[in-house]
């Protein structure tokens, strides 16, 4: 494949799974996952469909051959292509555009991931409703078995989903109602009665005071907040600057053996660097914590996806 064109010549080629790599995921019951990164974008699988992000115009004309290269290497072809603009602003973001198939299906597509169902929604805005580099984040904490999980800024609850199918009593907690009743419907989609969970709007820095004031307490504490967002009483949040102030209200209602984990898209924050900074908020409160860090899934490599790592408090 040859290198990416435009503005940028320092972009490299995109990698793409390899087709054994996609039976894998066949295999484990999973039909959301990458096909492709670079440094110029990458192409996502929903499903039937398939999303090209591309960060310019040379980057979304070589993804694009590089796809059609690759389904004819692989023998697997989506219904849809839709194609998205990844801006340098968040401001500047937009929903996909469909580039190639039958305009009359529905936006709205059910994927899995190892067999568990999510309803997703490619109109709905930039984000479509899974983050697919928490994949195997959702598989650890599903592992720990836990029987309390406080899930703060939810989106559509994939987490508290896991979790509950784990046998977990969840709340969810995101700034979003929409978000929240998607996440409901997650619920319903794999059989679990989301009335017997809890769905809370409201901002997770303001509600986490008032859990511990409550006595309220959880052994799975998810932290994955926005890099940048505003509060509906106009506060602004910036992770690289508050991150500390929100783990050290979360282990307010953490029990001894809580996993908590910390995870950021900010570039400025790497594993190492979340690291230093949790170890810090355990010493102000004199705990002691073990970390762990799984790395990435197999579709996304070095530099692509959130940073993460697990918190054993």
């Amino acid at each position: 494949m040859n290198s990416f064109e435009g503005s940028r010549p320092t972009l490299q080629p995109a990698a793409w799974i390899s087709a054994a790599q996609r039976e894998a995921f066949e295999v484990a019951g999973t039909t959301a996952h990458r096909l492709a990164s670079g440094s110029g974008g990458w192409v996502e699988r929903l499903g039937a469909d398939v999303i090209v992000s591309f960060k310019g115009d040379g980057a979304k004309t070589e993804l694009l051959k590089g796809l059609e290269q690759w389904t004819t290497k692989t023998g697997w072809s989506p219904t849809r292509v839709f194609t998205r603009f990844v801006p340098t602003r968040n401001a500047d973001r937009v929903s996909p555009v469909l580039h190639e198939g039958d305009a009359s299906l529905s936006w709205k597509t059910t994927v899995t991931e190892a067999g568990i169902r999510y309803r997703l929604d490619i109109a709905a805005g930039y984000s479509h409703g899974l983050f697919l580099d928490q994949r195997l984040n959702r598989a650890r904490l599903q592992s720990f078995k836990p029987k309390r999980v406080l899930n703060t800024f939810a989106y559509t609850c994939s987490f508290s989903l896991v979790a509950a199918l784990a046998g977990a009593e969840t709340l969810s907690v995101d700034l979003s109602r929409k978000s929240l009743d998607r996440g409901r419907h997650n619920f319903e989609l794999n059989g679990v009665d989301p009335a017997r969970h809890r769905f809370v709007a409201d901002d997770a820095l303001e509600l986490l005071p008032k859990l511990a004031d409550q006595g309220e307490s959880f052994d799975a504490i998810i932290l994955d907040p926005p890099t940048f967002s505003r509060s509906g009483n106009g506060r602004r949040w910036r992770v690289v600057d508050d991150f500390e102030y929100l783990l050290m209200a979360a282990l307010e209602v953490a029990t001894p053996n809580c996993a908590i984990l910390l995870s950021t898209n900010c570039t400025k924050l790497d594993p190492v660097k979340l690291r230093r900074r949790a170890r810090l908020c355990a010493k102000a409160r004199r705990q002691t914590a073990d970390y762990i860090e799984i790395g990435s899934p197999t579709d996304f490599p070095p530099g692509h996806g959130a940073s993460t790592l697990w918190m054993m408090v």
